[in-house]
């Protein structure tokens, strides 16, 4: 198959690796050091090259905000048979976008960001198929992702969206609350030292994606969540009440187990 990968960060790269072997691939990026490292792939800097390569696949890994531009500037040079798809993490807008582009469609979002997992051992990471994508692609994506022995789940846009909320919206929110009030340390233990790196790697994501994430009309829930349960535990903290405590922490060990 004929696959085009839009943007050549850490996850246009992945892909290319993961793909280039076992179809033709080509990858689309502006910024010519980015490409430096493209191995077995055509390179391509402008929209307008990819007329004679004809993709039969669009794979889009560029940034959350200009996902639909880079949609937008290739379709034009597509044939309509072409699959066009996209692994961002939010799909509110690209929901409609689909709904109205005249191209067949799969979305899939991997759960496996290039901050925290190990993209050569994915055994235990997760990713999401929409389910109202095209059959075709979902095939594919599905086939492909069993092969790196991802634990696939298929959801609508809708329930995506409502997941993400949670599994996204909360440890985001509660780590952006850790790093607010952060000062330096010393002598920092253990524990401080993993929040710590999990802070760090978060805020090295693209400010868009984590501000997205938390716009997300969902995510507000989760965070009055979040401060029930600070409420909760403050409440107990300040009447010293031990036996509220041991009922607290077996509460949310079992909320764990």
């Amino acid at each position: 198959m004929k696959i085009l990968i839009l943007g050549a960060g850490k996850m246009g790269s992945f892909f290319t690796d993961l793909l280039s072997f076992d179809h033709e691939v080509a990858v689309l990026e502006k910024d010519p050091k980015r490409l430096r490292f493209i191995y077995n792939a055509l390179r391509f800097q402008s929209p307008e090259e990819i007329v004679e390569f004809a993709p039969e696949l669009v794979i889009n890994c560029v940034t959350l905000n200009h996902t639909i531009d880079a949609f937008q500037a290739v379709l034009p040079y597509l044939q309509p048979y072409c699959i066009i798809s996209d692994i961002a993490s939010v799909k509110t807008s690209l929901q409609e976008f689909y709904k109205t582009c005249g191209f067949p469609y799969v979305s899939t979002h991997p759960m496996f960001g290039p901050t925290f997992a190990n993209l050569g051992n994915l055994e235990k990471e997760n990713t999401i198929v929409i389910s109202e994508s095209d059959h075709l692609g979902k095939v594919f994506f599905k086939d492909l992702y069993a092969k790196l022995k991802l634990n696939i789940f298929e959801y609508t846009f809708e329930e995506h969206d409502k997941v993400m909320a949670y599994s996204l919206g909360i440890p985001f929110a509660s780590t952006i609350v850790f790093a607010s009030i952060m000062k330096h340390q010393d002598a920092p233990g253990t524990t401080f030292k993993r929040h710590m790196r999990i802070a760090c790697g978060l805020l090295s994501e693209d400010d868009y994606l984590l501000t997205e994430i938390l716009f997300n009309p969902r995510t507000p829930y989760q965070i009055e969540r979040i401060q029930k349960e600070l409420s909760t535990l403050q409440e107990i903290i300040q009447k010293k009440d031990t036996d509220a405590m041991k009922d607290y922490l077996k509460k949310i060990r079992k909320n764990i187990e």
